[in-house]
């Protein structure tokens, strides 16, 4: 077989790495020039960068789709329209590998909800491994896995998006709100990729969702939760959105046939993830929090419900995914305040100056943050919940976060 591979990062690396050690024929097209590939061509992967060109297609039986690669790019749709099959790196995974797997998607609390199982998981001495959107390719662990371990698997809308064959034996949707629709036009084409995760499940599957989600596809075993559910233990990480992860995450263990003695240990222990209401540093009384992984409306929303009472100062914007911004502008107190950087100021500030949230236009994450030092008091919040893409700006959400506690740990 030969196959293409387009787009070059973590996800795309891993699947030519794969298919390498499978026997396929591998070529790998990224249109970053600049995308440093010798080591691909060292295993024997013919790699093009830069312009897209058809010829690419020739003799190709297969195409494996980075979730970074929009469906709608020249490369992919000309594929399409050839009959040549396009999965995304998630399926290829999901077909060389034969563990169990429990995938958990949703707009926001992904990672953190899949970290938790992780921890749970462990606490129950069951072996298990954290893969997909959370930053693990799921075929990096082609080869790498013990055959009976779990494999807890994020999966994303992008990722969702070309599956054929995956299958989660547990499948859990922790919530739907507008995300990601510069990328998918609209809601309902962003919801259906979301719901795809229950597509194949039968009666031996579960499907774990919201307390009164609407019907969802597929045949599988409905388990509801919610916020407020009696959990065996109260989880570690703070704020109302988390005790709702930790809920999913206590309905998914159990039908995992995991114990709530277990499941009470993981909740206790788990710290959260970087980059999501993390406690950066507290100084002269006021406290840093690294919520860089916020990147729609409806995550800042929960980041600011975490901290009832405290003035906030918080750092909004970079790339806009065409959300309104009018429900975040209501989600901030009396004695809250934004500081604004990136591409989608104007459309923020105008959200916030309608609402009466005063604001200032930073430009820069350092600049903000100088700002947002300098105004704040002992007892109030410097809080990164950008509610934005990084792209404008950063290579990604880590890299914006990471920057925040390098400047946050400089500030004396």
């Amino acid at each position: 077989m030969r196959v293409l591979v387009v787009g070059l990062a973590r996800s795309g690396n891993a699947a030519a790495d794969v298919l390498v050690a499978e026997g396929a024929s591998v070529a790998a097209f990224d249109r970053n020039e600049a995308i440093e590939a010798g080591r691909l061509r060292d295993l024997g992967v013919e790699v093009h960068l830069g312009r897209e060109e058809e010829k690419l297609l020739q003799g190709i039986d297969l195409v494996v789709k980075s979730p970074g690669v929009p469906g709608e790019t020249p490369l992919v749709a000309s594929a399409r329209g050839r009959g040549i099959p396009v999965w995304s790196e998630i399926e290829l995974g999901a077909r060389l590998l034969s563990n169990p797997m429990l995938g958990v998607t949703g707009t926001n609390g992904k990672t953190t909800t899949s970290g938790l199982l992780g921890a749970v998981f462990r606490a129950a001495n069951r072996p298990v491994e954290v893969a997909g959107n959370v930053g693990r390719p799921l075929t990096s662990l082609v080869g790498a896995v013990d055959g009976n371990a779990w494999i807890v698997c994020e999966l994303s809308s992008f990722q969702l998006e070309d599956v054929e064959t995956l299958n989660p034996e547990i499948g859990v949707l922790l919530n739907l709100e507008p995300d990601h629709l510069d990328r998918h036009g609209s809601f309902d084409a962003y919801a259906a990729a979301k719901l795809r995760i229950f597509e194949r499940q039968s009666s031996e599957d579960t499907a774990i969702v919201p307390r009164g989600f609407g019907a969802v596809p597929g045949g599988a075993i409905r388990v509801e939760f919610g916020a407020d559910d009696a959990l065996p233990a109260e989880p570690r990480i703070p704020g109302p959105h988390n005790r709702e992860n930790a809920a999913a995450a206590t309905a998914a263990a159990r039908a995992a046939g995991i114990s709530d003695d277990a499941i009470a240990e993981g909740l206790r222990a788990f710290p959260g993830v970087p980059h999501r209401i993390e406690l950066v540093r507290e100084l002269r009384g006021v406290r840093y929090v690294n919520d860089s992984k916020a990147t729609n409306v409806a995550a800042t929303r929960r980041a600011l419900a975490s901290f009832p009472g405290s003035p906030l100062h918080v750092i909004l914007g970079g790339r806009g995914k065409a959300e309104p911004y009018a429900p975040l502008a209501a989600a901030f107190g009396s004695e809250d305040r934004g500081y604004l950087i990136g591409e989608a100021t104007r459309e923020i500030a105008s959200a916030l100056d309608s609402a009466g949230v005063p604001f200032s236009d930073a430009g820069d994450l350092g600049s903000a943050l100088a700002a947002a030092a300098s105004r704040a008091r002992a007892g109030d919040i410097v809080l990164l919940s950008p509610a934005c893409a990084s792209f404008d700006q950063f290579e990604d959400f880590e890299a914006r976060g990471d920057e925040f506690r390098r400047l946050v740990e400089g500030l004396t």
